[in-house]
Order: structure tokens, then C-alpha cells, then sequence
């Protein structure tokens, strides 16, 4: 038997969840009632996080002059937005390597699989500016590598510090891990995965696809799958499936002293379908990205950056990592925002065209 419904208010109702054989007419209904989840203050935080970081995202975005907060930890210390496809990265992802350039989707996953192996914007600009057009029908392993191994030996960063890459699988040979990566991709490439990928029904088919490869676990499958998504090629709904990633984790236990029988997907699950009732309890005006509403992704990330949040404003309340200080801290680019989203999702044409960035135009990207 499979959930047909769920409902719940995190602060004071149980959950209910539907449960029914698989007939066209069930004969009968069950129900299971579950412990209410407990939150702490935390949980409030979440949302007071997510609805001031957007209000950044467009104050900056429209114009207005710093600071865009006054939130003080928002002011020292580096956030992401509450909308993944905003944030820095994922918007150069979209404009200049998803749709910029050739559309057939074998090329497409070709360059987005290879822009997020190392996830910095700059590594990319030196292939490109190395090489000319990045493509797998004229892929030179030895090209490749001699631009990274330059950049490498020049004591320059290929890897983005958003997140740490596997080195390599069990049992296997020492080599430099850009190789490693790189031989990754031709193998998927050679594999037809993109063929594969098209071929799916679901998200989480596509994620397992992924999974089954050497180095890329559960966080990395989940993060690749959704920005393969971005593209035209695939159509995966945003709103059966999501991969809650370690930080993600530790934001959801100092966020609930009890999840009520929920497990932490669930959990992310509820918190986006409850979205407006949550920022309506708190009083919280939330401007959505031109009334898309926060996806599972969005939600999940939002955890991560409550983990963060709370380490400085709720020191109380200890993940399992025991961390208490956030790393990065917030430096201020006064350059224009400009934001382009993929153009299925019909809101580019919402956006104002002084706000709008187009693919392949120069623009700067925010924090």
C-alpha cells in the first residue's frame, strides 16, 4: 500500500496519511494517525530566512542601493538564494552553457556534465577560451587535460569549494582527479546516457541512471539530475522526488525535535506543499520568482542554509557535524543583476526586460 494523501501542520496538527490497496475501488480505507512533529524556534527561522533572502535577491535585482538587509548575519556571511536557479552558478549554468550553443540534448548533457564536474564558473571560461566550443563530436582528452593540468600546476583552483568532489572509487588507480573526471565523462558519453536519460519516465529513474556511476553518490546524482532538468530536452516533474544532501540533514534536526514518524524527504515534501500557510503564520510576505512557487530542490537547499543560519542565531540547537561558524563571508558585488530562467518554465516573459538577461549575453552574476 502506497500514501494517497498527507497533510500536515508542523507546529500543532498530526499528520494523516491515506492508506488504500491497489484497486480501482478499495473496499475499505485505513487511516494511521501520527505524533504531531515538534519543532524548535529554528523552524521559524527557515522561513524568516527564505522570504529575506528573496527580498535581497530583488531589491538587488531592481536596483536598489546596499545594504539590501538588515538582517546581521545575512550582512557578514554568505547565503545562497532561496531559489537554486538564482544563485550565481546556476544562472551561468542556464545562460551560458545550457542555452548557449548547439540544442541536441547529447551536447547539451555533454557540457552540463562537464561544467558541474568542477562547478567554477572560471574553469569553464579557460576551457572555452583554450579550446573554442566545448563539444563531445570534437572531445580531445589531451586538450582537456592540458588546460587543467596548466591551471593546476599554476597553482589556480578547478574545483568550486561549494562542495568537496570524490577523488575516485574503491580499488581504483591514483591519478590527478580532473582525469579521473574526465575519463567519467567520456565513459557516459560512449555509454549513450543522454539517449537513457531521455528515455525516462521519472526523476528518480534518471537520478538512479546517474547514481550507478563511480563517485557521483547520492547529493552529486540528485544535484546533476536536476540540472540536466533546466533543460528542453527533459520534462521531470520538480515535484515528485528530492535527495535531502547532508547539510540539508542537519538544518531538518535542529529545525524538529520530533519529525512524527516523517522521514527527512517527507519532511522537505511537506514543507513545500505548506509553503504559503507557513509564511502566512508568521506574517511573512514571500515574493515568489513571478509566482513560481519554492520546488523540493529549493526547499531542500533551504535546510542546508538554515544549518548555517542557526549557527549563529540559534547556537542551541547542534547538528550531528557540531559545527558553530559559517565559513564564507558575504562580499558585496555592486554590478547590475540580470536573471534568466529556463524558458519552459514561462517566466522570463514576466521578468522586466531590464532585469532580463538573454543566453550567451555578458552579465553579472550575484551571490
Amino acid at each position: 500500500m502506497t500514501p494517497r494523501r498527507k497533510t500536515l501542520d508542523a507546529v500543532s496538527k498530526a499528520e494523516q496519511l491515506d492508506l488504500a490497496p491497489r484497486t480501482e475501488r478499495p473496499p475499505f480505507e485505513i487511516i494511521v494517525r501520527l505524533p504531531p512533529a515538534r519543532t524548535t524556534p529554528v523552524f521559524d527561522s527557515y522561513w524568516r530566512l527564505a522570504a529575506e533572502r528573496q527580498e535581497i535577491f530583488f531589491r538587488r535585482l531592481e536596483g536598489r542601493p546596499a545594504p539590501w538587509t538588515e538582517d546581521p548575519i545575512l550582512l557578514q556571511y554568505k547565503f545562497t538564494n532561496a531559489y537554486r536557479a538564482s544563485d550565481r552558478v546556476s544562472q551561468f549554468l542556464i545562460r551560458e552553457v545550457i542555452y548557449s550553443g548547439e540544442q541536441d540534448f547529447t551536447e547539451v548533457f555533454f557540457r552540463i556534465i562537464l561544467f558541474k564536474l568542477f562547478n567554477r564558473i572560471e574553469t569553464w571560461r579557460r576551457l572555452v577560451t583554450e579550446l573554442g566550443i566545448l563539444s563531445w563530436a570534437t572531445f580531445d582528452f589531451g586538450r582537456y587535460d592540458a588546460v587543467l593540468e596548466g591551471m593546476k600546476c599554476a597553482g589556480e583552483s578547478i574545483y568550486s569549494a561549494a562542495y568537496i568532489m570524490p577523488s575516485g572509487g574503491r580499488g581504483s588507480e591514483p591519478e590527478r582527479k580532473h582525469r579521473m573526471h574526465l575519463r567519467l565523462l567520456a565513459r557516459m558519453m560512449k555509454e549513450e546516457v543522454p539517449k537513457r536519460i531521455t528515455d525516462c519516465r521519472r526523476m528518480q529513474d534518471a537520478f538512479e541512471l546517474l547514481r550507478a556511476y563511480p563517485t557521483l553518490g547520492d547529493f552529486l546524482a540528485y544535484q546533476y539530475v536536476t540540472d540536466l532538468n533546466y533543460s528542453a530536452a527533459l520534462s521531470f516533474s520538480e515535484r515528485e522526488f528530492v535527495v535531502p544532501g547532508p547539510g540539508a540533514r542537519d538544518g531538518i534536526r535542529k529545525c524538529f525535535t520530533d519529525p512524527g514518524g516523517l522521514n527527512e524527504a517527507e519532511l522537505i515534501r511537506l514543507c513545500a506543499d505548506r509553503q504559503e500557510e507557513a509564511f502566512a503564520k508568521l506574517g511573512l510576505e514571500f515574493r515568489s520568482l513571478w509566482g513560481r512557487p519554492l520546488q523540493l530542490i529549493d526547499c531542500q537547499n533551504l535546510f542546508c542554509e538554515t544549518d548555517k543560519y542557526a549557527r549563529v542565531r540559534h547556537p542551541e540547537y547542534t547538528g550531528r557535524t557540531g559545527r558553530t561558524r559559517i565559513k564564507q563571508q558575504f562580499r558585496k558585488n555592486l554590478e547590475p543583476l540580470r536573471c534568466f530562467y529556463p524558458p519552459k518554465w514561462g517566466i522570463n516573459e514576466l521578468i522586466p526586460p531590464p532585469l532580463r538577461a538573454a543566453p550567451g549575453a555578458a552579465s553579472s552574476e550575484g551571490r
